[in-house]
C-alpha cells in the first residue's frame, strides 16, 4: 500500500450541510433560520442573557460593594524577613529589592510585626506598623520614618 492509496474510515470525514442554495436543496429561501427579524440575520443578540420580558436577572440582584480603580497596595515585609540582613545594617526600599524580599521600588512597603527580629538595624521607611516598631526598637534598632509626599507637593509650580 502506498501514501496514495489511502483512505480515511467511512463515516469520519461528514459532509458539510450547504444552505442558501434555492428551493431543491431542502435548506433554501431563510436558510433554516425562520422567518424575518433579528434571529434571522447574522451578529443576533445573545440569547442566554435573554428572558423573555422578565427583569433580567442582573438587574434584580441588589448592588453589592465597591471596586477601586486605583487601589493602594502595600508591599508587606515581615519582621522574620529583615533577619537577613547583617548587624547594624540600614534597611531602605533599594536594600529590600536587593534581598528580593520586595517585587518593586516603585510600590509602598510596609513593615508588619510578624514574627521576631534578632539584629539591631537602622531602617528608613514609610510606614511600620506599631508592633515590628516595638520589636525593633526592643532589639536595639532605631526607625526613622520618612514623610510621605502628598500629590500637591510633588507638582512643581508653572513659571
Amino acid at each position: 500500500m502506498q501514501l496514495h492509496e489511502l483512505k480515511s474510515p467511512k463515516g469520519s470525514r461528514k459532509k458539510k450541510r450547504i444552505i442558501g442554495r434555492g428551493k431543491g436543496s431542502g435548506r433554501g429561501k431563510t436558510s433554516g433560520r425562520g422567518e424575518n427579524g433579528a434571529r434571522s440575520r447574522t451578529g443576533r443578540w445573545n440569547l442566554a442573557s435573554s428572558e423573555g420580558g422578565q427583569m433580567p436577572l442582573i438587574r434584580r440582584l441588589p448592588k453589592v460593594g465597591f471596586r477601586s480603580k486605583r487601589p493602594i497596595l502595600n508591599q508587606v515585609v515581615s519582621l522574620d524577613g529583615l533577619n537577613k540582613f547583617d548587624n547594624d545594617a540600614v534597611v531602605d526600599i533599594v536594600s529590600l529589592k536587593a534581598l528580593g524580599l520586595i517585587n518593586s521600588i516603585h510600590k509602598p512597603v510596609k513593615i508588619l510585626g510578624n514574627g521576631e527580629i534578632e539584629k539591631s538595624l537602622f531602617i528608613k521607611i514609610k510606614s511600620v506598623s506599631k508592633t515590628a516598631k516595638e520589636k525593633i526598637e526592643k532589639a536595639g534598632g532605631k526607625i526613622e520614618v520618612l514623610e510621605k509626599v502628598s500629590k500637591k507637593e510633588k507638582k512643581t509650580p508653572k513659571k
